[in-house]
């Protein structure tokens, strides 16, 4: 949560932060704000709402430093507000600092400065943040790195911070705990982001900061790590950005997210690209070869996750349960990490999040890892903090997701999952040569079948132009589509605020069938493999309430069709695969919905697309 952005070099600073911003608007827009360096004095302008309108406020002023940072703000301490927008300045005007994370120890801090006579303008842990930075410079009379070093050794939190002094622009200062960070590489130049995206065009050169990490930044010098702790230099690692520009503009669509679910077909493929060998009858995965005794011999996989990453997880438990025959539980990284779970050394944690970032996630790893569990991660941002905690893993290759409201990063995590499941089986010898070789292939044409789906967008679209006005939905499926009956609930609920609830379709009698009458529409997941002929009977339970009945259901259906009141085809594959398909459908629905409610789907109100803080 939170987006954070940083400039010092020779060009003009304002347009590369803004334009930064926007891209890292996904992970927070309640406000905005940036600080310039101009003419020895900080210049300050931030806005409550969008980038675009603190944008237009600074334009009408000075905005010629080539130094500066800024900031896009999800709130967490003090409501949205100009005044709690960032930077923040400190009360003597010589320090400014954006921070991505939340200081639980800044009650303390405050008092403490309170009583050295510091005064406060905002309800925000990050004003006090600045002016303990500023206390600690005064009080040992030091420069800016060490004060920002001693004083976040006294931080009880997580952060990313980005900080500089008035009397030295020609130097920033990050630091990282818990909250991402990245460094952009220039020539003369150098770009902080909480990821890469706001640098992209500028270089290809990037170091992810650590944990307990800091740096200081000039334009033209070498990058100084050291550990916050011990104050012990680091030697970076520079990676090479993979990304390109194009994957993070419209390309042509009214949303990110629509440009997202249509980039699906392209998102799995690339996902099972030089993994899954179709002619060859295998499936290649080197973090699971590289741990293939552990896999083979566990007594018990754990997968956590958070939102849509745990419905992958729900999927993922069906599959492995069927083919490998292993015990899996699935949990919230949240509460995994609170409730002292039982983890033993021959346990395998699967920890699955889409940025790599989350934060519950990144909790519960580091406990099972101090458990002396395996870990494996499964995320979709190379470089990543998950991927570099756990002892190995799989990138899915989504390529970038903007929208919040994850789509194309769901399928390709579930399309992982599916390659485990499968590969995990034929390890523990648990199904036959013939019935691995045909999963592989019908996992080889999903895209193609994918791509069919997005043909009935227009159905779709005249759909959701007759239930755009709902209060209320309720979703249903079974098996392996119950986790993408949970899934299409909180798509709708996420960006139409529409209270929807997913449920196992055989728990609809007990409780879920008193709401049902002719105003509530109810989705049901149906497809013709999986308990079909009981979902014929709760479609029927339905009607015979008056419910509205919207069903997805495979291509040439003969019995949920005479009774539901809309079908959304799918074309015909095997019971394991069906979820990659069904869940096309509830993406749109939502999404037809939301716009015709008026809702700014990439950006749905209260929601960040990184969670990075509890």
């Amino acid at each position: 949560m939170c987006g954070i952005v940083g400039y010092i070099g020779d060009r003009k600073a304002f347009p590369i932060l803004v334009n930064g911003l926007k891209r890292l608007e996904y992970r927070g827009y309640d406000s905005s704000g940036v600080a310039l360096a101009q003419d020895g004095e900080i210049a300050v302008y931030k806005k409550q709402g969008m980038v675009v309108a603190m944008e237009e406020h600074a334009l009408a002023n000075n905005t010629s430093g080539s130094t500066g940072i800024a900031h896009t703000r999800w709130a967490t301490h003090g409501q949205p507000s100009d005044e709690n927008a960032h930077p923040h300045v400190s009360n003597s005007g010589n320090l400014v600092l954006v921070h991505n994370g939340i200081i639980e120890n800044y009650q303390s801090l405050k008092d403490l400065l309170k009583g050295k006579g510091y005064t406060f303008h905002s309800e925000t842990d990050t004003e006090v943040l600045v002016n303990f930075i500023e206390y600690v410079q005064k009080e040992e009379g030091c420069k800016l790195r060490k004060a920002v070093r001693l004083a976040l050794t006294q931080v009880i939190g997580a952060y990313a911070v980005c900080i500089y002094d008035k009397n030295r622009p020609e130097e920033i200062v990050v630091a990282k705990l818990g909250s991402p960070l990245v460094i952009g590489l220039g020539v003369n130049e150098k770009f902080v982001g909480s990821d890469a995206t706001p640098f992209l065009e500028y270089t290809k050169d990037a170091i992810y900061l650590e944990d307990g990490e800091m740096a200081c930044l000039t334009a033209e010098g070498e990058v100084s790590i050291r550990m916050i702790e011990s104050d012990v230099s680091v030697d970076p690692t520079i990676h090479a950005l993979q990304m390109d520009l194009e994957s993070i503009e419209k390309g042509g669509y009214d949303y990110f997210m629509m440009k997202e679910i249509y980039e699906q077909p392209r998102a799995i493929y690339d996902t099972f690209r030089g993994r899954l060998l179709p002619e060859q009858g295998m499936i290649k995965m080197s973090g699971l070869e590289e741990y293939a005794d552990k896999f083979r011999n566990a007594d018990r996989i754990i997968m956590t996750a958070c939102g849509t990453s745990w419905h992958s997880a729900l999927v993922a438990e069906y599959l492995f349960e069927e083919f490998a025959r292993i015990p899996v539980e699935v949990e919230y990284g949240s509460e995994f990490r609170y409730r002292n779970p039982i983890i033993r050394k021959n346990d395998i944690v699967i920890a699955i999040s889409q940025s790599g970032e989350t934060a519950d996630t990144l909790a519960a790893i580091k406990m099972a890892k101090a458990a002396g569990a395996m870990v494996f991660g499964i995320c979709n941002v190379p470089g990543s903090t998950i991927s570099r905690e756990t002892h190995a893993g799989a990138y899915t290759h989504a390529g970038p997701e903007i929208g919040v409201a994850s789509t194309k990063a769901f399928t390709s995590q579930v399309t992982v999952l599916t390659m485990m499941a499968l590969e995990l089986g034929k390890i523990r010898g648990e199904f036959s040569t013939s019935e691995y070789r045909a999963l592989i292939n019908e996992l080889s044409v999903i895209p193609k079948k994918v791509e069919k789906v997005l043909e009935s967008k227009e159905h779709i679209e005249k759909i959701s132009g007759l239930y755009k006005d709902a209060s209320n939905a309720l979703y249903l499926g079974r098996g392996v589509n119950f986790p993408i009956a949970l899934e299409g609930a909180l798509k709708l609920k996420e960006i139409s605020y529409i209270h929807a609830e997913g449920y196992p379709a055989a728990e609809m009698k007990h409780g879920p069938i008193a709401l049902i009458d002719e105003n509530m529409p109810v989705v049901v997941v149906a497809p013709n493999n999986g308990h079909y002929e009981k979902l014929v009977s709760n479609v029927q339970e339905v009607k015979a309430r008056e419910g509205k009945v919207i069903a997805i259901v495979t291509e040439g259906d003969t019995e949920v069709i005479n009774s539901a009141d809309h079908v959304i085809e799918i074309p015909e594959t095997l019971e394991a695969l069906t979820p990659l398909l069904t869940v096309i459908p509830l993406q749109l629905l939502s999404y037809y919905i939301a716009v015709m409610r008026g809702c700014d789907v990439d950006r749905p109100r209260n929601l960040a697309k990184s969670v990075t803080v509890e």
